[in-house]
């Protein structure tokens, strides 16, 4: 060509690295899922001790509603049917009856003193004999008891060295109707084992059933981690994709300028120039040239339609597709096209076979070689079928590497695009036999 431009394209840079958070996500999935794992077993240890506490406690109060009970019993059913009026005046045969039934019935493990007093604070009887008489003033609520509260219990300090002690009052009467009050000492240490046996009779459940949860857990979110960082991978991949793919259109366009409309404008300048030189105004000279310049501006034209796509919400799916047909037909190739149903094709579905039929038709142009091709669209009840197929000089499928090198990079990003969007690309093809590229996209 006359007057041709020496130009290089640009040299293709390097995907860039993982972004950041991708490489730090990366790095720290393990750490995560070690730390859910730990902050699970906190979880379950704290949940495990508050059900301990809880329960201890739950526990503890069973325990004395028991041990009330039994003071009950010991007093209305063992003490008060062996009293007498005569207890009152501090009779010996009177103590010694009660003493008698309090000694073999009532004392044991347990239950570790009786007393029983009247309304004065007169200590009546004591299985410390030594304290029969001696007098001390009743409490609030040991004056409600007696006058028929119901039973008091409460946690105190017993002055004979038993330790801590649990006293429960109960009002009791003599034969004559005095009322008179009972008190029953219980060890606090044998209540308090009570509640913990009643803990540790359901702890293995309790525990057991959060250390089975946090066991299913851990699998759940070692699964939940290997997705999110499948997930990141695939998005890594597509952005290199796409970046790779951008750099490769661009080195493209610069290519197809300077191989075509660049070199188109130089030989019209230099044939303008030519004809000025001669000093007229050859009319064959200027119709070549106008036939030149509007053959640059289709040119520039479809450069645009690839850079910038048609509005497809606007212009519908149907004249896009005919436009790339028309891109072919003025690259000297000659395109048929058939499409059905083109209309009923949503917005999201036409920009993905928009993208699809764009790489396709490109293939065609930088490296079938064709001299015919075809573009279909066919649609059946649950997706889109898309065929782009030419007659060119095809390839082998299986030598991906040499693919992606000698420039069908765009249909590895395609075939990424359209999985990400639950469809699949299909390319066939045979060295000397043309391509077919299929593209296949569920209905909305």
């Amino acid at each position: 060509m006359i007057g041709e431009v020496d130009a290089a394209p640009a040299p293709s840079s390097p995907p860039p690295p993982p972004p950041a958070r991708r490489r730090w996500f990366r790095a720290t999935a393990p750490r995560l899922v070690a730390g859910f794992t730990v902050a699970g077993l906190l979880v379950t240890l704290g949940l495990a001790v508050a059900i301990a506490l809880v329960a201890r406690a739950q526990a503890t109060d069973a325990a004395i509603d028991r041990v009330t009970q039994l003071a009950s019993v010991t007093a209305h059913g063992v003490v008060e049917p062996r009293l007498s009026d005569a207890l009152l005046d501090a009779d010996p045969e009177a103590i010694e009856r009660v003493d008698d039934a309090v000694t073999r019935a009532v004392l044991g493990d347990s239950l570790i003193r009786v007393l029983v007093w009247d309304r004065d604070g007169r200590i009546l009887y004591s299985d410390h004999r030594e304290e029969i008489g001696d007098r001390h003033r009743l409490d609030p609520d040991e004056l409600r008891v007696l006058d028929g509260d119901d039973a008091s219990a409460g946690v105190a300090e017993d002055g004979s060295g038993a330790g801590r002690v649990l006293e429960v009052y109960h009002a009791i009467r003599t034969p004559g109707g005095t009322p008179l009050l009972y008190e029953a000492y219980f060890r606090y240490d044998a209540v308090v084992e009570a509640g913990w046996d009643a803990w540790r009779s359901f702890a293995p459940l309790s525990v057991g059933a959060l250390l089975l949860l946090e066991l299913v857990q851990v699998p759940l979110a070692v699964t939940l981690a290997r997705k999110l960082q499948r997930r990141e991978r695939q998005r890594e991949r597509l952005l290199r994709h796409a970046v790779e793919a951008s750099t490769a259109e661009r080195r493209r366009i610069a290519q197809d300028l300077h191989d075509g409309v660049v070199q188109e404008l130089t030989g019209i300048t230099y044939g303008l120039d030519a004809s000025r030189l001669r000093g007229g105004s050859d009319p064959a000279v200027v119709s070549e040239s106008a036939t030149r310049l509007r053959e640059s501006i289709g040119s520039l034209r479809t450069l645009l339609v690839d850079i910038y796509p048609p509005n497809l919400a606007q212009e519908g799916l149907g004249p896009a597709l005919e436009d790339l047909a028309g891109g072919l037909r003025r690259r000297g190739v000659a395109v048929t096209t058939r499409l059905e149903a083109v209309d009923a094709v949503g917005p999201a579905e036409a920009a993905l076979l928009y993208r699809a039929a764009q790489e396709a038709v490109r293939n065609v142009v930088t490296h079938a070689g064709a001299t015919t091709a075809a573009i279909t669209l066919a649609a059946d009840p649950v997706r889109w079928r898309l065929s782009v197929a030419d007659d060119g000089r095809g390839f082998d499928p299986a030598d991906a590497a040499a693919h992606a090198a000698d420039g069908h990079l765009g249909l590895r990003a395609l075939a990424d695009l359209v999985d990400d969007a639950g469809g699949t690309v299909d390319v066939r093809s045979v060295p000397g036999s043309g391509t077919t590229v299929g593209v296949e996209v569920p209905r909305s």
